[in-house]
């Protein structure tokens, strides 16, 4: 793990390294805040205009990331919902203002679907590397629950002030799945629809292998984009991977994998679990 931190560290700025989360500038009004002491090395993204600020996902909740957003900016805070997923809506109820999808407000409203509590805790509390705060008890974690203040739409467009995010909507690893887009750096936020090291998950009760392969296929043809930045893992991908991305959706339409594949299909930079 100290390795990993390291070579974080020559990546990018790191502004607060804080027993749970680790802060990296990623420019002068952008943040990425890690969970890194975790398997699944969340990211959430702190996006910062001259008016107003969004977030990008809210963490795992093991920890309270309202602490690191504090320390960051005196701004309101937006919070934009990639999915809803445990290791991303963690702290939604630190924030008074939460967007999610249309096809995910159920899911927010009332519980992830088509996952039990007793699998959600099971990960939620492996294989966790740091000091955990005291606060957490894995016994009788929950996700958080509660009504949006608004919902997204594709094409939804979001000014900050000076910055201006489009929604994508991306279905696939979930029904109401988003990538965001930061028109002012040209940043791709594609939350579980495209990261490194480990795969992308479309096997669950509710993903869909064909929804993912035309989401990729979508943000594959997005133009002006000059980094990507995944849910997890390694913080800031390439815009080259792109083109990776948009010959193996060819790939797995061609070979039928979509329909009949099962196991893992790798790609230069990237994998696809069916």
């Amino acid at each position: 793990m100290e390795d990993r931190i390291d070579m974080e560290n020559k990546r990018h700025n790191i502004v607060i390294d804080d027993a749970w989360f680790t802060v990296s500038e990623l420019d002068e009004a952008t943040y990425a805040i890690s969970e890194f002491g975790h398997w699944e090395k969340v990211h959430s993204y702190l996006l910062l205009g001259s008016e107003r600020a969004a977030l990008i996902d809210t963490g795992l909740g093991i920890d309270n990331i309202r602490r690191m957003t504090d320390q960051l900016t005196d701004l309101p805070i937006m919070v934009l919902t990639t999915h809803v997923h445990a290791d991303h809506i963690g702290s939604h109820g630190q924030y008074d203002e939460i967007y999610v999808h249309e096809a995910e407000e159920d899911w927010l409203v009332s519980g992830i679907k088509k996952l039990s509590i007793e699998q959600i805790r099971k990960d939620i509390s492996r294989d966790i590397t740091r000091p955990v705060p005291a606060s957490f008890n894995p016994a009788t974690y929950t996700p958080y629950q509660g009504r949006p203040t608004g919902l997204l739409r594709d094409g939804d467009e979001i000014e900050l002030g000076n910055r201006r995010l489009v929604i994508y909507h991306t279905p696939g690893h979930s029904p109401g799945h988003i990538a965001v887009l930061d028109t002012s750096r040209g940043y791709l936020f594609t939350g579980d629809l495209l990261y490194d090291e480990t795969p992308v998950y479309a096997f669950y009760p509710t993903t869909s292998p064909e929804d993912l392969v035309r989401s990729l296929e979508r943000i594959a043809a997005i133009e002006g984009v000059t980094q990507i930045y995944g849910g997890h893992n390694r913080i800031g991908l390439p815009p080259e991977l792109l083109e990776v991305v948009r010959e193996a959706a060819r790939e797995l339409k061609e070979k039928d994998l979509i329909r009949f594949g099962t196991g893992i299909h790798r790609f230069d930079g990237f994998s696809v679990q069916f």
